[in-house]
């Protein structure tokens, strides 16, 4: 597995778990856990976004990451 597609792999979770930490925001009726959640989500989408600018830098550089 290259670091292109470790990259893309590991960008795909994050992407899941901040799906799933606002799921868990959602479906909580208790405000201050609804808080927590919410806030670890906006965490996971700002490290998610970091990721995903890497990953274009990446294939911008080097293309043959485009393919994987």
């Amino acid at each position: 597995m290259t670091v292109g597609t470790k990259m893309k792999t590991c960008l795909a979770n994050l992407k899941s778990v901040q799906a799933d930490l606002e799921s868990f925001a959602l479906e909580t009726n208790n405000q201050m856990v609804k808080q927590t959640f919410t806030q670890f989500a906006d965490q996971t989408k700002s490290i998610a976004e970091g990721l995903q600018a890497r990953v274009l830098e990446i294939e911008e550089q080097e293309p043959q990451f485009k393919g994987s």
